[in-house]
C-alpha cells in the first residue's frame, strides 16, 4: 500500500494553546480520508502543517513521500487545496481566475476545466466577489481538479452549502477516481459517511480513533435525545459521546455500539449501527 500522506507525532502549540498533540496518520493512495471532529479540534492546523503553511512545534509530516517543509514547486503542483477560509482574488472574473491558475500547473487540462465550468454553471464573465459561497467553492474546486492533483486537501468544503450543491461537489470528488487521493476535514460525520473510505476522529488536538468506514459503520450508532426543555449541554460529557451537537431540545451524538445510552426522563431515538 502506497502512502500519500503521513504524519508522525505531529504537535503544534500557539502560545500556551496546544492545537495538535502527537498526531500520527497514514493516508493510503486512492482513499477518501476524512478528519472528523468538532470545530477547534485541530483539523485545519494539521492540514496547514502538511501544506507547509504552518510550522509544527514537533513531529513530522510527509506529503507524496517528501518532508512537508521541503516541498518543491513541482511537487506542490501535484497537490490541490480547497478551504472554506481560503482567500480568493475576488476582483478577478471567473475566466481570469481559471486562466491565472492554469499558469501554475503543467498538467492543467483545458477540456476538463471547461467541463467543470459547464457542469457547475459558472458565470465566466462575473467576478468572484459577486458569486454565492457555493459558486466560489465550485470555482476553487474546478481550479484544483483541472490539473488532476495526486493529493487533494479539502478543509470543510461543504460547510453551509445547500444539499444539492453539496451532492454535486461530492459527485465531482468521487469522479476524480483513484488517481486523486482526497484528504478532507469536516465537523459532521453524517456529511461524509456516504463516500469517505477512512475516518479519523479528532478532539482537542488528538486522534481518538482511526477506522476504515466499512468497519466504522458496523461499530457505532447515532443517538438522538429529545429533552423536556432546552438545556445547555453539560460540561464534562463522556469521552465516548462523539461529535455532540444540539438544536433546541434535540441532542445528537455518536457512540460505540457496545455502550448503552442513558434514557432517564428523556425520549431517545436510537439508529441501528451504520451499515446494518
Amino acid at each position: 500500500m502506497k502512502v500519500m500522506l503521513r504524519t508522525d507525532r505531529l504537535a503544534k502549540k500557539f502560545g500556551k494553546v496546544e492545537a495538535l498533540e502527537s498526531l500520527t496518520l497514514e493516508v493510503p493512495e486512492g482513499s477518501v480520508f476524512a478528519l472528523v471532529g468538532p470545530n477547534g479540534a485541530g483539523k485545519t492546523t494539521a492540514m496547514k502543517i502538511c501544506l507547509n503553511m504552518v510550522r509544527a512545534s514537533s513531529g513530522s509530516a510527509e506529503v507524496l513521500g517528501v518532508d512537508s517543509r521541503k516541498l518543491s514547486p513541482a511537487q506542490l503542483a501535484r497537490v490541490g487545496y480547497v478551504s472554506e477560509t481560503r482567500q480568493l482574488p475576488e476582483w478577478m472574473k471567473v475566466s481570469r481566475f481559471l486562466a491565472y491558475c492554469r499558469e501554475f500547473y503543467p498538467d492543467w487540462n483545458d477540456a476538463d476545466a471547461a467541463e467543470f465550468v459547464r457542469a457547475y454553471e459558472l458565470p465566466l464573465d462575473r467576478p468572484l466577489k459577486s458569486l454565492s459561497r457555493g459558486q466560489r467553492v465550485k470555482a476553487a474546486l474546478a481550479a484544483s481538479l483541472a490539473y488532476h492533483p495526486r493529493l487533494l486537501f479539502l478543509d470543510e468544503p461543504f460547510s453551509n452549502l445547500d444539499v444539492l450543491v453539496r451532492d454535486q461537489l461530492i459527485e465531482t470528488i468521487l469522479g476524480a477516481g483513484s488517481e486523486t487521493t482526497v484528504f478532507l476535514a469536516s465537523h459532521d460525520l453524517a456529511e461524509i459517511e456516504s463516500f469517505a473510505t477512512h475516518v479519523a476522529y479528532m478532539d482537542q488536538g488528538s486522534v481518538r480513533f482511526t477506522e476504515e468506514m466499512g468497519v466504522l459503520s458496523t461499530r457505532f450508532r447515532d443517538i438522538e435525545i429529545v429533552l423536556a426543555s432546552a438545556e445547555a449541554l453539560p460540561a464534562g460529557m463522556p469521552a465516548a459521546w462523539l461529535n455532540p451537537e444540539q438544536a433546541g431540545v434535540v441532542v445528537r451524538f455518536t457512540i460505540p455500539d457496545s455502550i448503552p445510552p442513558v434514557t432517564s426522563n428523556r425520549s431517545v431515538v436510537i439508529s441501528p449501527p451504520r451499515g446494518k
